[in-house]
This record gives C-alpha cells, structure tokens and sequence, in this order.
C-alpha cells in the first residue's frame, strides 16, 4: 500500500497526539477530583464549624452568613422547633432518605454527599444528626451544594488543560501538515526534474534556499544533468563517427575514381589544346582538389594519426598550404597575408597531419573572410634560447565570424554555418591539434575572428 511522505511524517505526531490526549485526559480526571475534593473538605469545614464547639445557634441569620461563605444552601428542623432555612419560601420538605454523613477519618477523603433534587435544583446534600452537648441536639443539618456551582470548579479546573491540550495538538498538527505539504512539493519538483531530465531535458534545476539536505539532493540532481549532458554529447558524436566510419570506404572509393577520372580528362585536354584559355579548367582542378581535400576529411576522421613523427618545420608547412590556396584567394578577390619568419620554427609531429591541420584552418578563414577578405597568418618566434616554448600560430580573418548558434559547438563534427560546407574541417583540425599534444581556440578580437593553434615545441616532444 503507497503511503504518501506526508502522511509518513504526520504519522509519529499522530501517535504523539493521541499519547498527548490520554494524558491531557488523565490530568484533566485528577484536576476534577481534587477540586471536588477541595469543595468537599470546604463544606466539611463550614459542618465541623456549626456542629463543634463553639456552638452556634441554628437559627436562619447564622445560617445565611455561612451560606454567603459557602456558597451553599442550609436547612436545619428538630422535631420541637421550627425549620430553619436558606431556601426562598416556601420551606422545602428535606429528603428522608439522605443518610447520615459521618465525619471521615484521617485516610478517607471527603465528600460532598449524594446527589438529590430540591425544588426542582440539583444539589450535593450532607445530613448532620446534632447530638449533645450542642444546643440544638436532636435536630438534623442539611448541607445543599449546588452541583451547577461543583460543575462550574470542576469545569474552570480542567478547561486550561483541555485547551493548552487541544490548542497544542492542533497547532501541532496544522504545522506539521503545512511543514509536510512543503516537503512533499519539493520532492516533487525533484521527482519532475528528473523525469525531465529521463526524457532528455538536462537544464539546471533551481536550488531552494533553504540549505538542507534537499538541497544537497538538488545539487546532486544538477551535476547528474550535467555529466549526462556531457556523455549524450560524447554519444552523439560517437554515433556520427559510427556512422561515418560505415560509409566513408565507400565513399571515398567513388570519389576518388570520380576525381581521378576529372583531372586525368582536364589535364589531357590542356595538353591537347595550348590554345585554349586555361583559366575555366584551372577553376576546375582546383574544384577536384577540394573535393580530394573532402575525402582525406572524410578519412581522417575518428582515426588516430598513422604517421610517423618527425621534426617538422611550421613555416615550411604554412607555405605550403598558403602556396596551395592563393589561386583560390586571386580567383575569390581574397587577400592572404603571411611574412615568413627568417628562421625555421620547428615541432614534433606527423608531417601530413600537420598540413591537413593548417590547410583545414586557413582554408576556412579563406572562405570566412569571403571576396574583398583579409587572411593574415602570424607564426610567433620562439628564438634559439626557448626551443621547448610552445609554438604559436595565429590565423586571422576579416569575416563576421560564425553564426552564434553554432559558436559553441565549432569544432563539432558537421557543425557548419556554410550553405555548402559539411563541418568537417575545423573538427580533423581539432583532432590533429590534440593527437600532438596541443591545442585550437578561436576568439573574436577588434572586429575579426582569430584562430589560435599552440604546439609542443621540438624539444618538448622528442
């Protein structure tokens, strides 16, 4: 059977109340015996008073002071003598069969007497036979209690217990609902949160203010979202790669008999044809190019380097690539900007990976920076007293920089802002950058977008 938390919680207080409420009970049943014990021996004070010496006379005067001081109403006949009496005329006929009321010893507790009705009245009635030396020996003294007076002590003597009691119990019980009910909604933001997070919401959840262990739960509920986050990403990108890896061999072998088949016919027909304008086919071959260059990205990806490593001087390999993509730069009205340093800037790597590296990013600043565009690469040197100092590469360009929708996930496989691009370059890039043990950022700076590319430098890595 499912108990909700709430009702887990007001169970103990339940138990607590009901444990309270016996013993508000039992206090309350003491408080009236001892105040009907109080009254008692009150009214046997006022008997011992008219019927021990000192005697007192019985007559009504004597008897209305004591009923002032008592509360109680007297009546005293004899046989020879007139009733005397408290009680508004006419004189009430006194009860036969009242007994006699003796006075109690000393471990026996008073009484007020039992219960009779005069003139229609309820009253606790006492029945004192007088008896010699007093003056009125042979008579008899009623004592009428009013039992509306015995239930208004009796009563004003249990009341504050059964309020203070109550009220408690009460309060008690509307706190701890209102405590539960706020309890049991924070666990259900929770339970809600992390069904969110089942179905692949991973957002953050709120943290309550109150520092408890709720709160360390939520906490706990965030990093779990967050680490998931993480692993659905990996995941993802572990299934792209999955994926490409099953259709890249094939692929690859198309592309590269379809590239193959174009540049062996445009070179054939340059050769046949010295007349013709070469521009139109030279288009052409480079378009092949960047398909070959699509195909080593294709092949690239999720695989280690396979090369070996060698000393490999950065400035050779940037002249490459810049060597490489100046005819798309004159074609496209792109300026590129690279002043080679006199010396050579060495590191420790694959060499082809390391061109596919600095090809990829160049060649995105390239189409970055568009027709009217600047391109300029800047090699930091390191000088001769530095050789384990990382090598530094800036590749600069002019474009707007990508759009933000993808700024984050840049070096994302098939993450792209291009209508034609297919994601691949910066993330070989990247994969290079980290198979050498270095690193890619890219930042905007005064209007242009930056690359930067660190390498271990050639002692570093040897």
């Amino acid at each position: 059977m499912r108990l909700s938390l709430r009702y887990r919680l007001l169970l103990p207080l339940a138990l607590l109340l009901v444990g309270d409420a016996a013993a508000t009970a039992w206090a309350a049943q003491i408080a009236a015996h001892n105040t009907e014990r109080r009254l008692a021996e009150q009214q046997w004070g006022v008997a011992r008073t008219l019927t021990e010496p000192p005697f007192f006379p019985l007559k009504e005067p004597v008897l209305r002071k004591m009923q002032k001081l008592s509360g109680a109403e007297f009546l005293f006949t004899h046989p020879s003598e007139p009733i005397q009496s408290t009680f508004p005329d006419p004189k009430p006929t006194p009860p036969l069969d009242v007994p006699t009321a003796e006075q109690p010893q000393a471990d026996e507790e008073h009484t007020l007497g039992p219960p009779v009705v005069v003139a229609g009245q309820e009253y606790r009635c006492l029945r004192l036979p007088l008896k010699a030396p007093h003056p009125n020996a042979g008579g008899n003294l009623y004592i009428f209690y009013p039992e509306s007076l015995r239930r208004t002590a009796v009563a004003n003597a249990v009341r504050p217990l059964i309020i203070l009691g109550g009220a408690g119990g009460i309060i008690a019980v509307v706190m701890m609902f209102a405590y539960g009910s706020r309890l049991v909604r924070r666990v259900r933001d929770i339970d809600a949160r992390t069904r969110l997070i089942a179905a692949g919401d991973f957002r953050p959840m709120p943290l309550p203010t109150a520092n408890d262990e709720l709160r360390d739960l939520c906490e706990a509920v965030n990093d779990m979202a967050r680490r998931l986050a993480a692993f659905q990403d990996e995941l993802q990108q572990t299934e792209r790669l999955k994926v490409l890896g099953q259709f890249s061999g094939g692929l690859a072998h198309q592309l590269r008999n379809a590239a193959a088949g174009a540049k062996l016919a445009v070179e054939l027909f340059l050769t046949e044809n010295p007349s013709a304008d070469p521009e139109p086919l030279r288009v052409a071959l480079r378009q092949l190019a960047r398909i070959e260059a699509n195909l080593r990205q294709f092949l690239a990806m999720g695989k280690p380097p396979t090369g070996e490593r060698v000393a490999c001087d950065l400035v050779k390999i940037i002249d490459q690539a810049v060597s490489l993509l100046k005819p798309q730069c004159q074609h496209a009205g792109t300026t590129i900007l690279w002043d080679p340093p006199a010396e050579m800037e060495m590191t420790w790597g694959d060499p082809t990976a390391l061109s596919h590296l600095l090809g990829n990013v160049i060649g995105n600043a390239v189409e970055a920076a568009g027709p009217g565009g600047t391109v300029e690469i800047r090699l930091a040197e390191r000088g001769a007293r530095s050789a384990n100092k990382p090598c530094r590469i800036e590749v600069i360009d002019t474009g707007p920089g990508p759009p933000p929708g993808i700024a984050e996930k840049l070096f994302d496989p098939f993450v792209t802002g291009k209508e034609q691009g297919i994601g691949l370059g910066l993330a070989v890039a990247k994969q290079a950058v980290e198979a050498h043990g270095g690193t890619i950022v890219w930042t905007r700076r005064e209007g242009k977008t930056v690359f930067a590319i660190e390498l271990p430098g050639e002692s570093a890595t040897s």
